[in-house]
């Protein structure tokens, strides 16, 4: 678990955003199903002490679950020439994801379950 002022520098399609754990924030829409899981790239991690760039990331990851995709405000976009009766009305609603930020911090131990093969040859004497 990370600190309450720790923070992160995040890059989610194409944009950086800062954020802390148990943040919720909308995002351009990402390949993942809801409830999943992912880490974005982590491009700074900050408050505690210096901030942390580059080689020192290593071994440091960010969590973040896929809480919903949704559709963001309407956006009416209108064209108009003055004296040619020329007139244009679209609009689009942006496909987003809603993510909330689980943790920040170092990546999970990964546990190697090496098991070892005994094998026991059983030999007859005749």
């Amino acid at each position: 678990m990370a600190a309450k002022d720790t923070y992160a520098i995040i890059a989610v399609g194409g944009k950086q955003y800062r954020v802390r754990e148990g943040e919720r924030l909308l995002v351009d829409r990402v390949a993942v199903d809801e409830g999943k899981t992912f880490q974005p790239d982590i491009l700074l991690l900050g408050g505690d002490g210096e901030p942390k760039l580059g080689d020192k990331l290593k071994g440091q990851q960010v969590t973040a679950k896929v809480a919903a995709h949704v559709l963001g405000k309407k956006v009416i976009v209108g064209k108009h020439k003055r004296r040619t009766g020329y007139r244009r009305r679209n609009g689009h609603r942006s496909r987003l994801t809603q993510i909330e930020i689980q943790s920040i911090g170092k990546k999970a131990a990964t546990k190697s379950t090496t098991k070892k093969s005994t094998t026991t040859t059983k030999t007859e004497e005749e």
